[in-house]
């Protein structure tokens, strides 16, 4: 009898536990970027959906691979991971799920990229020429990796991961709107029939029996049907205040004014609110993304965030112009060259 089975009998593995899933989500939490702090936060998700709304409506000139999808892709990644990565082809660019690099002299010179496929991914080597680099929050120690928000303020995506986990854990599990109210001894089933009369009615009288017994002219109870609350009383910790104080800690960790999400927020706070997060976050983030593509692809790349997200105020532009208007009218007349009046305030291109 021939000792060796003719067909090979295929391999069963299990698709839902065991060591391979535990490796790939292990693997799946590296890669996008999720630290466990703070990241699955409704501020945090806000925040990181003002970045992906923002550059995706950026003006882009100069090329047609800067996408709106290309575009909030690297927004979400610069603001969960620090840095984002995309191949360059022909058709398009690929977003990278992992990558790993070589440097020289601190810049890289070769990417070992991973691309995800609905049916498996591939890993693929490129020089430094063929990828798309975007990285924020560099360290002088390692100037070719860029580092999130969150990973630049831990302490407080700590703390917002604590008070979040810890309300959630008490609406959870603490007896709220429970109640030790006093009763005579009684058999069990008298003092369960009690609690079901009181259960569901609502706007009703309800008379029961006395606790302390007063007849035939005794001394009145001084302490009946008093009732003991075991919900417990969260505004001694100062919940109230530390959560909105590390949410608003967080709003600034992302460039966005804590204004923007107060209950009390008006129309000009929400104007100034978005002219912050534009100007001195999206903007210079896209500045760095035109930067980054204008050396790659050999072309003068330009993004502009302030003019389509409307970053600035309507009014005051319009008063603007009508003084500048007037005040070049009155140049002409005087026969002054405004330019010279113009380098005064700065308002020169000219240093």
């Amino acid at each position: 009898m021939w000792p060796f089975r003719r067909k090979i009998a295929l391999e069963t593995r299990s698709a839902l536990s065991g060591f391979t899933a535990e490796l790939m989500a292990a693997r799946e939490a590296y890669i996008s970027g999720r630290r466990g702090i703070a990241e699955l936060t409704a501020t945090v998700q806000g925040a990181v959906a003002l970045w992906e709304g923002g550059l995706s409506l950026a003006d882009v000139q100069g090329t047609d691979l800067l996408d709106r999808r290309s575009l909030a892709m690297a927004a979400r990644s610069l603001a969960l991971r620090g840095e984002a990565v995309f191949l360059i082809r022909g058709d398009g660019l690929v977003p990278c799920a992992d990558w790993d690099l070589r440097t020289r002299h601190g810049r890289p010179t070769a990417y070992r990229v991973s691309v995800s496929e609905a049916g498996g991914g591939f890993t693929e080597t490129a020089l430094a020429a063929e990828v798309l680099h975007f990285r924020t929050g560099c360290d002088l120690a390692a100037p070719y990796h860029g580092t999130a928000p969150l990973k630049r303020a831990q302490l407080t995506a700590g703390l917002l991961n604590a008070l979040e986990t810890a309300l959630a854990e008490v609406y959870e599990t603490a007896p709220l709107a429970s109640l030790i109210v006093p009763f005579p001894e009684a058999p069990q089933t008298d003092l369960e029939r009690m609690a079901r009369g009181f259960r569901g009615n609502r706007g009703k009288v309800l008379i029961r029996e006395s606790v302390n017994v007063a007849a035939a002219g005794g001394p009145a109870p001084a302490q009946d049907w008093k009732p003991h609350d075991l919900s417990p009383d969260l505004s001694k910790s100062m919940t109230r205040e530390t959560l909105a104080a590390a949410r608003e800690a967080i709003l600034m960790a992302f460039g966005i004014l804590p204004g923007l999400s107060a209950p009390a927020t008006t129309g000009p706070m929400v104007r100034e609110a978005q002219r912050h997060l534009a100007q001195w976050v999206l903007q210079p983030i896209a500045g760095m993304i035109a930067e980054e593509t204008s050396e790659k692809f050999g072309l003068a790349v330009t993004l502009d965030v302030m003019r389509p997200l409307q970053a600035f105020d309507a009014g005051g532009r319009a008063r603007a112009i009508t003084a500048i208007v007037g005040a070049l009218a009155q140049a002409k007349e005087a026969g002054v060259d405004p330019s010279e009046a113009m380098k005064l305030v700065d308002w020169g291109n000219e240093v």
